[in-house]
């Protein structure tokens, strides 16, 4: 199984002849290696409704005919657009053809901008457990720090988590140095940061900070192998 991040919060897992794209924002993304227009994934993981994270999600799913997986509101929304997406619902789980999605919670809003300024309510944010082959990815979402990332990680066998580094939306890195012991993590990858001058941080310097051998800062592009 090959898991790349691609910066900000996009992560590609390629698993049993399938590609599934997390929180795909490509386009407006000037710490991506990816082309908005190259990436034909047969699945669609969704955490919220923001911009920046639903991202290119419509004219990839439109392409390629990509199953979409989001929150209920999300999702209902975007099956308003004509989109094949399939609903769920925090703390929820689903067995697909491609593994296991359960979504957590996460702290943070979720509300997606439309061209004309329209502000549409897109329900709970969430985090994603992504179960393939017996390997766990945990992507965290947008989220603060929350006591319920103990019970996270002691439910769950994680074989990496990608966390939320950021700061000023989300959790900065002292509270995401907590939330990766909390989550038992075999290898942790920081995310959404970089992207915008309010979130600029220093991955590497968090990546020494997590337990030595398990924190990992990856460059847009770079895989880990699960």
């Amino acid at each position: 199984m090959n898991v790349t991040y691609h910066g900000h919060s996009v992560v590609k897992v390629e698993a049993n002849g399938k590609t599934i794209l997390i929180d795909p924002f490509i386009s407006d993304n000037g710490n991506t290696d990816l082309k908005a227009e190259d990436e034909n994934p047969d699945v669609i993981l969704l955490t919220h409704g923001h911009n920046d994270h639903v991202g290119d999600t419509f004219a990839i799913a439109r392409r390629s005919g990509a199953q979409i997986v989001a929150p209920f509101e999300l999702a209902t929304y975007l099956g308003n657009q004509d989109l094949n997406a399939h609903p769920m619902h925090v703390g929820g789980s689903h067995t697909f053809d491609f593994g296991t999605v359960k979504l957590t919670q996460a702290f943070h809003g979720s509300a997606y901008t439309e061209e004309d300024g329209n502000i549409v309510y897109t329900g709970m944010p969430a985090g994603i457990l992504l179960t393939i082959d017996g390997k766990t990815i945990y992507h965290a979402g947008d989220t603060g720090l929350f006591s319920d990332l103990k019970l996270i990680g002691e439910m769950n066998k994680i074989d990496v988590a990608f966390l939320p580094i950021g700061d000023n939306f989300t959790m900065g890195p002292e509270d995401a140095l907590v939330a990766a012991r909390w989550t038992k993590a075999k290898q942790v990858v920081p995310i959404h940061y970089n992207t915008f001058d309010l979130i600029n941080q220093d991955g590497q310097a968090f990546a020494r900070q997590v337990e030595p051998g398990i924190g990992k800062a990856l460059e847009p592009g770079e895989s880990i192998s699960l």
